[in-house]
């Protein structure tokens, strides 16, 4: 699949929260939302990744942004993940990696010469529109926050 940009419609995506409910991007239109991909609860990378997330959630949300987290976990592992490091916003779930496919975030990867498919770590600022602000590939977990909430004050 074909990278997103900037003004492109964010793909819809339905998926299983943390909380058991049901969380539908198209639901969220008219406020800015950031969707950022993981690879897998509880990693070293992610871990920090997502508590830099929760450290600024206040920021985000005085700037009128929601932080929304997917990985490929199951929701057990995601709600472990959450209680374990006291994330204080949605993680969601999508274990047939469609939404990862719609945003060209599941990729080919390659460790100690094995290939397998993975989620690339992303963020994406979606506009109270429905559309791309902000498409952020092979972002590095450490930073990747505070420069995504730098562009969502922009």
């Amino acid at each position: 699949m074909a990278r997103l940009e900037p003004g492109d419609e964010a793909p819809d995506f339905s998926l299983e929260a943390d909380d058991g409910s049901t969380v539908r991007l198209s639901d969220l239109r008219g406020g800015t939302v950031v969707v950022y991909f993981y690879p897998k609860a509880g990693t070293s990378g992610c871990t920090a990744q997502a508590c830099e997330f929760r450290d600024r959630r206040d920021a985000f949300a005085a700037a009128g942004a929601t932080v929304l987290g997917v990985s490929p976990d199951p929701v057990a592992a995601i709600v472990r993940f959450k209680a374990k490091e006291g994330l204080n916003f949605p993680l969601l779930s999508d274990p047939d990696q469609a939404a990862a496919q719609a945003y060209g975030v599941w990729v080919e990867k390659s460790m100690y010469g094995r290939t397998y498919m993975g989620v690339e770590r992303s963020t994406f600022v979606v506009g109270p529109d429905g559309r791309l602000v902000r498409a952020d590939y092979k972002v590095k977990s450490k930073g990747n926050a505070e420069e995504t909430l730098g562009a969502v004050r922009a």
